[in-house]
């Protein structure tokens, strides 16, 4: 059994490049089912967000994969020059990848908290659409596991941080104050929702979009307003500050949209979608200014950070080694079970001599042997998972080798 993956993030890639691999929960469903129809695959998960976007793939040892010709066959994609963004690992590489991705050690800030939702929503998605298996069900449950230990044990920042979170700092850095400011926030998923809390909590006065048809069914954070998205455009002029952080494949922001309103004061707009929300053309407008996914990043780590993120290490090495250890147990279980049987066997043949010249009701003799055989699987299981404690893996499985050997005949 083989884990791959293949992966694009903020660090290889920008965000027109990305937004042409994301994929939305709908069609992520649907990729993984057909994913999962290729022959030698066994389970499949695609994580996509606004900063990355990776399939995991679990298969055959001798299967010839290219996932990023399957990706580019799930998104319709002929152009082969986009590979270079992408990253590809295998097994280990990909196992450690992933354990330190959960604690926030990859994230475009370090240490924030959505990835490890992101990451527990990319397996919920793939168990609802059965295109999971066995091993990556555990290794995204670990996954989970080291994320939690990491932020508990080795905690990278303070609160929540995102990156409007960011986008509100370094903006306050530049000496752009949130507080008093007129925002709207285009969007009311997880990430609008979010927006608009962090940007009321800067003071701001925070104007939040919900669709018409679920203008009714829809909750916002408590001390924002709402309009429908169909009357962003009437009041946007009122506005000092917009961001939009939808899931829609078209832009919400279009340059031709502005050709029918008046700006009477500077406008700051904060795309935080993959693919992008607001028409890129938008910033060269007179008094516009725009920032996109990629505007906020910071390569500086403290050296604070810096500790936590050495003890991350020794929590994301121990979670790995007690993965590989459920792995290798996974497919070395089956060979000690034939090993002990074999074992049983072969000792029901040397004492059935014994046995059958022994003075006992024939009932009691098969009660007799039946109890032998329990023990002596019982002896047998005991050895040889001894030796699995108290080995080192390698040097277990030539045991298990040899011990095979014994009974090939």
């Amino acid at each position: 059994m083989t884990i791959s993956m293949i992966g694009i993030d903020h660090d290889r890639a920008p965000v027109d490049v990305r937004a042409l691999f994301a994929f939305t929960k709908k069609n992520a469903g649907e990729a993984m089912e057909k994913l999962k129809e290729k022959a030698g695959i066994h389970g499949c998960i695609i994580l996509s967000t606004c900063n990355r976007l990776e399939i995991w793939a679990s298969h055959e040892d001798e299967q010839e994969l290219s996932l990023y010709q399957c990706l580019c066959e799930l998104r319709n994609i002929q152009d082969p020059s986009y590979e270079e963004y992408f990253i590809s690992r295998e097994d280990k590489e990909a196992v450690e990848h992933l354990f330190y991705l959960a604690g926030g050690l990859k994230s475009q800030i370090l240490g924030e908290d959505q990835i490890l939702t992101q990451i527990k929503d990319a397996l919920n998605l793939a168990r609802e659409h059965f295109t999971t298996d066995s091993v990556l069900e555990v290794l995204f449950r670990m996954a989970v596991t080291a994320g939690k230990k990491i932020k508990t044990e080795a905690p990278l920042a303070h609160g929540n941080p995102s990156v409007i979170h960011q986008a509100v700092s370094s903006l306050r850095k530049q000496g752009y104050d949130m507080h008093g400011k007129i925002c709207m926030v285009i969007g009311n998923g997880e990430m609008g929702k979010v927006a608009a809390q962090t940007l009321r909590d800067a003071g701001a006065n925070v104007t939040v979009t919900v669709r018409q048809y679920r203008s009714g069914m829809v909750s916002i954070p408590i001390g924002c307003s709402r309009i429908h998205y169909g009357e962003r455009m009437n009041f946007l002029p009122k506005c000092d500050v917009v961001v939009s952080a939808t899931a829609s494949p078209n832009y919400t922001l279009r340059r031709e949209l502005f050709d029918d309103i008046t700006l009477t004061k500077p406008l700051l707009l904060l795309d935080l979608a993959v693919p992008r929300d607001i028409e890129p053309a938008l910033g060269g407008e007179e008094g516009v200014t725009l920032y996109d996914m990629d505007s906020f990043r910071t390569e500086r780590i403290s050296p604070e950070s810096m500790e936590s993120i050495t003890k991350a290490g020794e929590i994301v090495r121990a979670q790995m080694d007690e993965f590989f250890q459920w792995l290798d147990g996974r497919d070395v279980i089956p060979r000690i079970q034939e090993i002990r049987e074999d074992a049983v066997q072969d000792l029901n043949l040397r004492i059935h001599k014994i046995l059958k010249n022994t003075p006992m009701d024939d009932s009691d003799r098969a009660n007799l042997l039946k109890a032998v055989d329990t023990a002596a699987g019982k002896v047998v299981n005991k050895l040889i998972f001894g030796l699995r404690d108290s080995l080192e893996q390698d040097t277990f499985l030539e045991c298990v080798a040899g011990l095979e050997k014994l009974y090939e005949e």
